[in-house]
């Protein structure tokens, strides 16, 4: 069930996703979320699918300001979410103790990945990082280098574009060329994106 105060869910399925959005959508509309929010959709399916290889016990998830269905496949709860988005924090909500970081800066995620990567090898300690990054971020310069710098020492980091084919309203092709970045340090996948690059197409004051 959902309301505007919490919300509880016990099953992270693509209906319920997808219902989390609308809810946040609909809160948003009202005026109750007091700062930006950048809504996923289209994307359940491949997701579902991606964090299935993922350790939640001993695996790093670090995500950008579209990070909704990142959390929530991660398994940090519904209501902790909720409470990030309606204090205006929807795009940096993180938990370190249970190894999940965002930032709104754009490609301003992949060194800190990379850093966790390392120390993981230099450690010698178990878990993997996944560095989610949308169009943007990933053609930014320090995203190209933190890939490069991961393939040359063999770090444990996958970097996964999420590819809408958007730069926020730009298409990314246009700009940027044709290019295949996906080798094994990265995973891309394609979607059609639901929702505005941010907010719902309704303006609201905050």
């Amino acid at each position: 069930m959902l309301n505007s105060h919490h919300v509880e869910v016990k099953e992270v399925t693509k209906e319920n996703l997808i219902a989390f959005e609308k809810h946040i959508a609909e809160l948003y509309e009202k005026g109750l979320v007091k700062g930006p929010v950048h809504l996923s959709g289209g994307n359940e399916d491949q997701l579902i699918e991606i964090f299935k290889k993922i350790d939640k016990k001993k695996d790093y998830v670090l995500s950008t300001w579209r990070n909704h269905y990142h959390w929530l496949l991660f398994g940090l709860g519904w209501q902790s979410l909720t409470g990030h988005i309606m204090s205006g924090k929807s795009m940096t909500p993180s938990n370190p103790f249970r190894r999940f970081y965002a930032s709104a800066i754009v490609g301003g995620i992949s060194p800190i990945a990379l850093g966790l990567a390392m120390g993981l090898k230099l450690k010698q300690k178990p878990g993997h990082v996944w560095c989610f990054l949308g169009d943007a971020g990933f053609e930014c310069g320090i995203t190209k280098e933190s890939i490069r710098y991961a393939k040359g020492h063999d770090l444990p980091i996958t970097f996964v574009l999420e590819d809408n084919g958007k730069c926020v309203r730009a298409d990314t092709q246009e700009i940027w060329g044709d290019q295949d970045w996906v080798d094994d340090k990265v995973f891309k996948y394609s979607y059609e994106r639901q929702w505005p690059h941010a907010g719902t197409g309704k303006y609201v004051m905050f």
